[in-house]
């Protein structure tokens, strides 16, 4: 009777292991990426993140709307001027040395137009200008950055990419932009 029990139990202890539900096959493969909350840039040297990380420390604000800058109460006298734009939020940023004194949006190019990635300089400075290709169209405050004409300057600023190519500042962000910047001054475009 005992030899019988062992062979019983054992039978109930194999049987109670057998399943009949098929084999849940899992593909191997990567894990899925962690959420993240950078922007998915084309082409940058991370110039454009770090500055909206530092436009939230210096201003406490997040985001800016159409039309709207922010500026430091005081500007150091020393230190050289960077300007830094990000296409994808439509926002531009003026450095003196590693200090942000400004953020403000702006509009870059239009469907069908570029405004180019890259690391630029201030080429040309004029208080005022006209465009010799867009119907002579007013360009206050203009920092042309290239040869083909692509400027920094005041104008509308819709809050969405609507120029031929030129960065579109607030007037009065450009006028400060404007004397704070001298010809060789840097630029960096990201998007």
């Amino acid at each position: 009777m005992k030899l019988s029990g062992i062979i019983l139990a054992a039978a109930a202890a194999a049987l109670a292991g057998c399943t009949t539900a098929p084999v849940t096959k899992v593909a191997a493969g990567r894990a899925p990426p962690a959420a993240s909350n950078e922007v998915p840039y084309h082409w940058t040297l991370g110039n454009a993140s770090q500055a909206h990380k530092d436009m939230v420390a210096e201003f406490g604000k997040v985001g800016l709307k159409p039309g709207e800058y922010l500026w430091a109460a005081s500007v150091p006298a020393e230190g050289e001027t960077r300007i830094v734009v990000d296409l994808l939020t439509q926002m531009t940023y003026v450095y003196r040395g590693d200090q942000l004194l400004g953020a403000s949006s702006m509009s870059s190019a239009k469907t069908g137009h570029v405004t180019p990635y890259g690391n630029w300089t201030i080429l040309e400075k004029r208080p005022f200008y006209r465009s010799k290709k867009y119907d002579n169209a007013p360009m206050p405050f203009m920092q042309r950055i290239d040869s083909y004409g692509i400027a920094f300057h005041g104008g509308a600023n819709p809050g969405y990419p609507a120029s031929h190519g030129c960065i579109r500042l607030p007037m009065k962000f450009a006028e400060k932009l404007y004397g704070l910047t001298k010809l060789g001054s840097k630029v960096v475009i990201e998007g």
